[in-house]
């Protein structure tokens, strides 16, 4: 099982990411950098939060995940 603080530090590095590939797209098709700023801005604030829930939502399945062993050596 995953800890929050790795949730939250994989929410944010992948963010970052996905808010330079968002911004560079509205630059390219707008051509405004303010308004591109305004969308990434939107749309990585909306989107941690979402991803954040939908990882914590998935820690929380049993679904295809291994049964740790009783002992380990």
């Amino acid at each position: 099982m995953e800890s929050h603080f790795r949730s939250i530090a994989k929410t944010m590095t992948w963010r970052l990411l996905a808010t330079v590939i968002t911004f560079s797209v509205a630059w390219v098709v707008t051509g405004q950098v303010t308004f591109a700023v305004e969308i990434g801005v939107a749309d990585t604030l909306i989107k941690l939060c979402v991803y954040y829930s939908h990882e914590r939502f998935w820690n929380r399945l049993s679904f295809g995940k291994q049964k740790s062993p009783d002992y380990q050596i």
